[in-house]
């Protein structure tokens, strides 16, 4: 009767141990000991330390990152063996199953991404076509910008009315005109050499004033060539100082000028002489004392 008694406290204990091992055997039932492997699961983490995880598993060999379909919680597997212990973790993965080292590739990867360089459109700016500057009469002389004397082709054509020289926007009132000549541009720029070498920019703007004075009247020539060419009037024709000179920039800028419109004396201006050069003085007793410019004096 005791050993039954016994016997049946033995069946008892013997029958909690094994509802205990039953027990560990369902909270822990994706263990394996037929590869000798012990898998621990460590649940959903959503911030969890890379050095909390180590002190739990100190010699992970390799490390498996699962994400759910959203991807908004990462279930990190660790698999222990004997090996090194795991030291890849990554930031974002997508859903499905990814290894360290695909992991650390992607990361270079996205790193060393050079972005796209943008396009950039060049439009070039046409230049400005060139454009003739206007003229703004003042007084008996006429200002034009000096820089645009020298820039700008002299006209080719000259128009006048009975009294003045016009500029190309008063051609309307034009009662007749005038097309200047390559040697009728050369001579001119030559007699104002040849006359005005010494003096002053106006002087020689003024002596061209004064052969394209004449050019209009109707008492001397109809050609710039046989203005200057007229017997007894200038000086370098006689002398035949015309033929040798060669005319100098301040020269041809001052023709540029006069052919523009620019005028240092008044249309009615029709001659002038160097009173301490000059051995005949009819001009400087029978004509009206216009302007003096330099060592020149003009008459009317």
């Amino acid at each position: 009767m005791l050993i039954f008694k016994q016997s049946r406290y033995i069946a008892l204990l013997v029958g909690v141990i094994l509802v205990s091992f039953s027990a560990i055997s369902l909270m822990n039932p994706a263990g394996s000991a037929a590869t000798g492997e012990n898998m621990i699961e460590m649940g959903k983490l959503k911030s969890a330390s890379h050095q909390s995880v180590e002190r739990l598993v100190p010699q992970a060999a390799s490390v498996l990152h699962r994400t759910s379909p959203s991807a908004s919680t990462i279930t990190p597997m660790l698999y222990t063996t004997a090996a090194k212990p795991a030291h890849t973790w990554t930031r974002t993965v997508h859903a499905g199953w990814l290894s360290p080292e695909k992991l650390q590739r992607k990361d270079a990867a996205q790193k060393t991404a050079i972005p796209p360089k943008p396009k950039v459109t060049v439009v070039k700016a046409s230049p400005p076509a060139a454009q003739v500057p206007k003229i703004a009469a003042t007084g008996t002389t006429s200002v034009i910008p000096s820089k645009a004397v020298t820039q700008y082709h002299p006209p080719a054509t000259l128009f006048f009315s009975r009294t003045k020289l016009l500029t190309k926007e008063q051609q309307a009132e034009a009662t007749w005109s005038y097309a200047v000549s390559e040697e009728d541009l050369h001579l001119l720029q030559k007699i104002v050499m040849a006359e005005a070498e010494g003096e002053p920019y106006k002087g020689k703007v003024a002596v061209a004033n004064v052969v394209l004075n004449r050019l209009r009247s109707a008492n001397f020539p109809d050609t710039i060539r046989e203005v200057i060419y007229q017997k007894r009037q200038f000086s370098p024709v006689a002398n035949g100082r015309l033929k040798r000179v060669k005319p100098n920039k301040d020269s041809i800028k001052a023709v540029n000028a006069a052919l523009l419109g620019v005028k240092e004396v008044t249309d009615d201006t029709y001659f002038f002489l160097s009173l301490t050069l000059a051995q005949d003085l009819t001009v400087h007793h029978s004509r009206t004392l216009a302007k003096t410019i330099g060592n020149h004096t003009f008459y009317k």
